[in-house]
Protein backbone atom coordinates (compact mmCIF):
# COMPACT_ATOMS: atom_id res chain seq x y z
CA UNK A 1 0.00 0.00 0.00
CA UNK A 2 1.08 3.36 -0.49
CA UNK A 3 -0.01 6.77 1.25
CA UNK A 4 0.38 10.22 -0.73
CA UNK A 5 0.48 13.80 1.03
CA UNK A 6 0.04 16.44 -0.77
CA UNK A 7 0.85 19.90 0.61
CA UNK A 8 -0.13 23.58 -0.04
CA UNK A 9 -2.61 26.32 0.14
CA UNK A 10 -6.12 25.56 1.24
CA UNK A 11 -7.20 27.43 -1.96
CA UNK A 12 -5.35 24.81 -3.80
CA UNK A 13 -6.30 21.78 -1.77
CA UNK A 14 -9.90 22.49 -2.11
CA UNK A 15 -9.30 22.70 -6.06
CA UNK A 16 -7.40 20.02 -6.14
CA UNK A 17 -10.56 17.93 -4.27
CA UNK A 18 -13.27 19.36 -6.30
CA UNK A 19 -11.27 17.69 -9.45
CA UNK A 20 -10.42 14.87 -7.71
CA UNK A 21 -14.17 14.44 -6.03
CA UNK A 22 -14.38 10.39 -6.70
CA UNK A 23 -11.21 9.74 -4.65
CA UNK A 24 -11.11 8.96 -1.00
CA UNK A 25 -9.06 11.98 -0.07
CA UNK A 26 -8.82 13.30 3.81
CA UNK A 27 -8.40 16.78 3.95
CA UNK A 28 -6.30 18.54 6.68
CA UNK A 29 -5.22 21.74 8.18
CA UNK A 30 -2.66 24.13 10.46
CA UNK A 31 -3.12 27.73 9.86
CA UNK A 32 -3.07 28.32 5.88
CA UNK A 33 -1.51 24.88 5.17
CA UNK A 34 -3.53 22.06 3.74
CA UNK A 35 -2.68 18.70 3.41
CA UNK A 36 -4.54 15.91 1.59
CA UNK A 37 -4.06 12.20 2.20
CA UNK A 38 -4.31 9.57 -0.51
CA UNK A 39 -4.34 5.66 0.26
CA UNK A 40 -3.65 3.45 -2.82
CA UNK A 41 -3.21 -0.02 -3.59
CA UNK A 42 -0.89 0.12 -6.33
CA UNK A 43 -3.06 2.68 -8.25
CA UNK A 44 -2.12 6.00 -9.65
CA UNK A 45 -1.29 8.78 -7.10
CA UNK A 46 -1.71 11.82 -6.00
CA UNK A 47 0.07 13.90 -8.33
CA UNK A 48 2.37 16.42 -7.02
CA UNK A 49 2.27 14.42 -3.77
CA UNK A 50 5.37 12.81 -1.42
CA UNK A 51 4.94 9.59 -2.09
CA UNK A 52 5.16 6.70 0.98
CA UNK A 53 5.37 2.99 1.45
CA UNK A 54 3.52 2.16 3.88
CA UNK A 55 5.56 -0.16 6.06
CA UNK A 56 2.82 -0.71 9.25
CA UNK A 57 -1.04 -0.21 9.11
CA UNK A 58 -2.73 0.01 11.93
CA UNK A 59 -6.80 1.36 12.49
CA UNK A 60 -8.74 3.30 9.64
CA UNK A 61 -6.63 7.21 9.01
CA UNK A 62 -10.57 8.59 7.93
CA UNK A 63 -11.22 8.11 11.49
CA UNK A 64 -8.85 10.58 12.85
CA UNK A 65 -9.15 14.10 13.58
CA UNK A 66 -6.43 15.22 15.01
CA UNK A 67 -2.96 13.83 12.84
CA UNK A 68 0.69 13.68 13.91
CA UNK A 69 3.50 13.49 11.81
CA UNK A 70 6.97 12.66 13.23
CA UNK A 71 9.52 13.20 10.56
CA UNK A 72 12.70 11.46 10.75
CA UNK A 73 15.51 11.94 8.37
CA UNK A 74 17.63 8.32 8.13
CA UNK A 75 20.20 7.71 6.27
CA UNK A 76 20.60 5.31 3.57
CA UNK A 77 23.01 3.27 5.60
CA UNK A 78 20.30 3.58 9.18
CA UNK A 79 17.20 2.63 6.93
CA UNK A 80 17.91 -1.13 7.75
CA UNK A 81 17.74 -0.38 11.54
CA UNK A 82 14.86 2.11 11.37
CA UNK A 83 12.42 -0.33 9.93
CA UNK A 84 13.36 -3.09 11.77
CA UNK A 85 12.48 -0.53 15.27
CA UNK A 86 9.14 0.14 13.62
CA UNK A 87 8.66 -2.90 12.62
CA UNK A 88 8.93 -4.68 16.38
CA UNK A 89 7.65 -2.00 18.00
CA UNK A 90 4.93 -3.03 20.92
CA UNK A 91 1.87 -1.41 19.47
CA UNK A 92 0.57 -0.28 22.85
CA UNK A 93 -0.40 3.51 21.06
CA UNK A 94 -2.97 1.21 19.36
CA UNK A 95 -4.48 0.71 22.76
CA UNK A 96 -4.46 4.42 24.00
CA UNK A 97 -7.90 6.02 24.27
CA UNK A 98 -8.86 8.34 21.43
CA UNK A 99 -6.20 6.72 19.17
CA UNK A 100 -7.76 6.18 15.26
CA UNK A 101 -4.54 5.03 13.09
CA UNK A 102 -0.85 5.08 13.39
CA UNK A 103 0.86 4.55 9.60
CA UNK A 104 4.66 3.96 9.89
CA UNK A 105 5.84 5.65 6.05
CA UNK A 106 8.90 4.64 4.14
CA UNK A 107 9.70 7.92 1.84
CA UNK A 108 9.71 6.96 -2.04
CA UNK A 109 11.70 9.84 -2.98
CA UNK A 110 13.28 11.04 0.27
CA UNK A 111 15.34 10.43 3.18
CA UNK A 112 12.80 11.51 5.50
CA UNK A 113 10.11 8.94 6.53
CA UNK A 114 6.79 9.78 8.52
CA UNK A 115 4.84 8.39 11.62
CA UNK A 116 1.76 9.47 11.33
CA UNK A 117 -0.67 8.84 13.92
CA UNK A 118 -4.14 9.96 14.16
CA UNK A 119 -6.42 11.03 17.09
CA UNK A 120 -10.23 11.61 18.21
CA UNK A 121 -8.92 14.92 19.12
CA UNK A 122 -5.47 16.68 20.26
CA UNK A 123 -6.20 16.04 24.41
CA UNK A 124 -6.27 12.16 23.16
CA UNK A 125 -2.78 12.61 21.75
CA UNK A 126 -1.47 14.85 24.87
CA UNK A 127 -2.95 11.88 27.02
CA UNK A 128 -0.74 9.58 25.28
CA UNK A 129 2.40 11.88 25.39
CA UNK A 130 2.06 11.94 29.07
CA UNK A 131 0.62 8.21 29.30
CA UNK A 132 3.01 4.96 30.90
CA UNK A 133 3.00 3.22 27.71
CA UNK A 134 4.54 6.34 26.10
CA UNK A 135 7.24 6.52 28.15
CA UNK A 136 7.76 2.84 28.05
CA UNK A 137 7.71 2.91 24.01
CA UNK A 138 10.45 5.67 24.33
CA UNK A 139 12.29 4.64 27.48
CA UNK A 140 15.37 3.84 25.26
CA UNK A 141 15.77 7.52 23.55
CA UNK A 142 18.63 9.05 25.34
CA UNK A 143 20.39 5.53 26.75
CA UNK A 144 23.33 3.98 25.19
CA UNK A 145 21.08 1.40 23.89
CA UNK A 146 18.62 3.73 21.98
CA UNK A 147 18.86 4.16 18.07
CA UNK A 148 19.22 7.92 18.68
CA UNK A 149 22.30 7.41 20.10
CA UNK A 150 24.04 5.15 16.62
CA UNK A 151 26.07 7.01 14.28
CA UNK A 152 25.48 7.53 10.73
CA UNK A 153 21.70 6.95 11.21
CA UNK A 154 19.76 11.06 11.20
CA UNK A 155 21.55 13.25 9.18
CA UNK A 156 19.57 15.85 10.61
CA UNK A 157 16.81 16.46 13.27
CA UNK A 158 13.65 14.68 13.38
CA UNK A 159 10.31 17.50 13.38
CA UNK A 160 6.83 17.63 14.15
CA UNK A 161 3.70 18.71 11.97
CA UNK A 162 0.00 18.33 13.39
CA UNK A 163 -3.29 19.05 11.34
CA UNK A 164 -6.43 18.91 12.27
CA UNK A 165 -9.74 18.15 10.34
Amino acid sequence: MELYKWTGHRDQAVMLMANLANARLIYLVNDDEAVLLYEAEGGPGLQGAEAYQVLNAVGDINDGYYAVFNNVPVSEEGRELFESRFQNRAGMVEKEPGFAAIRVLRPVNSDTYAILTLWKDEQSFKNWQESQAYGHAHAKRGTAEGIDKRPNIFPRPSFVTTYTR
